[in-house]
């Protein structure tokens, strides 16, 4: 398995959802080996809950200020780690999106082994279906042609299926949906400096990458027309990315600047606390193939606010888990949050509808089974082909 995230490496929900899979695979008795990138805090070579890690220094020469060709470039280094496989070899090569797709595809040609790649969002989704140039034209290009390689390919709702059949002109038959999971009980507990039987206050959390498409923007305006009808409402914002600065002189012009607390990067520990003591969580995303947060935010206990959008709508839309606005606007979503933080009954029924959710459907065993029958797809498909 190769992937760009993995932890302490985690921008975004795939690194977790990666930590899970790969664990429940091997839990399951199947004999893994992740490669990915070495970052601060990590080692070139561990085992991690019986995954074996291999990590690759990326930071060689690569073009300046051109993401693609610096992912392309790091790509070699992830190729060199072979060297440490010695005699082990793989039945299966699984990719998790665009940035390993040269290394995986040299690894399935290198083993003889079949190609699967899980996307976990698309260049084109994530500019709403309008490339422009640059990064984004060169990304779905990549994207393109990964497709087109993977023998299976896995994805993790019914919008991405249809995004990556139609956009990649893709069979239908090589498309299968897996949704992500979560480890509901480290969720449920409570982090080691946190006070026990915490009570929810009404501070509006939510985290993330910081990028346009994760719309925290549309949560601030929403809080300048909360302040005068909800004055002891607070807001957090946690999560670091490339939006941080356009966002921040959003807050300074809504003039929210002292209910809005952009929180910046915090631990798992403080994530969990934070998520415990809220009176609810927002996902305000404008675009969203998943939505991992929602599933954290379901199994910390806290009632649930998210876009009608994508991959979040699809997620909790009629399971009562969650109250949905209309994507970008900000009064409606400042009415669902007046709603969750003075209707205690409406907040304990999103509770409980949540958490019956997550039992039925999100489990990593069942996820994890469901990823080998792709597997074994992937193998009866590049025995025809070859």
């Amino acid at each position: 398995m190769l992937s760009w995230e993995f932890p302490p490496a985690s921008a975004g929900g795939m690194a977790a959802h990666i930590d899970g899979l790969t664990q429940a695979l091997a839990d399951g008795g199947h004999d893994v080996v992740l490669l990915t990138r070495l970052v601060p805090d990590s080692e070139t070579e561990t085992m991690r809950f019986g995954v074996r890690v291999l990590r690759a220094d990326v930071d060689m020469p690569w073009l300046p200020d051109n993401r693609t060709a610096h992912t392309a470039s790091a790509n070699h280094a992830l190729v060199r780690l072979a060297e440490l496989l010695g005699d082990w070899s793989p039945d299966v090569v699984h990719a998790h999106d665009w940035e390993v797709a040269w290394a995986a595809e040299v690894f399935a040609g290198r083993f003889d082994a079949p190609l699967v790649t899980t996307f976990h969002g698309t260049a084109r989704g994530r500019h709403g279906g309008h490339l422009g140039s640059g990064d984004p034209t060169d990304i779905n290009a990549v994207e393109w042609w990964q497709a087109l390689r993977s023998d299976q390919i896995i994805t993790i709702t019914k919008l991405m299926v249809r995004e990556i059949v139609g956009g990649f002109e893709i069979d239908p038959n090589r498309v299968r949906r897996i949704p992500n999971g979560i480890d509901p009980m480290w969720w449920m507990t409570s982090s080691p400096d946190e006070v026990a039987d915490t009570e929810r206050t009404r501070e509006i959390f939510t985290w993330g990458r910081v990028q346009y498409e994760k719309g925290f923007q549309v949560l601030s305006r929403s809080m300048m027309v909360l302040r005068n009808r909800m004055p002891d409402a607070r807001c957090i914002i946690a999560g670091r990315g490339s939006y941080l600065p356009e966002l921040q002189s959003q807050i300074d012009v809504d003039g929210v600047t002292d209910i809005v607390d952009l929180r910046g990067y915090v631990s798992d520990n403080d994530l969990r606390a934070l998520a415990h003591r809220a009176g609810c969580v927002v996902i305000p995303s404008l675009y969203e193939p998943f939505g991992v947060v929602a599933l954290e935010a379901l199994a910390a206990g806290a009632p649930l606010i998210v876009a009608d959008t994508g991959g979040l709508a699809e997620l909790v839309g009629g399971t009562g888990s969650a109250l949905l606005f209309e994507p970008g606007n900000a009064a409606e979503l400042a009415d669902c949050i007046e709603r969750v933080l003075t209707e205690p009954d409406l907040a304990a029924t999103m509770r409980a509808s949540g958490h019956q959710l997550l039992s039925a459907t999100y489990s990593w065993k069942a996820i994890a089974s469901r990823t080998v029958l792709v597997y074994e797809d992937a193998k009866d498909t590049f025995a025809r082909r070859a």
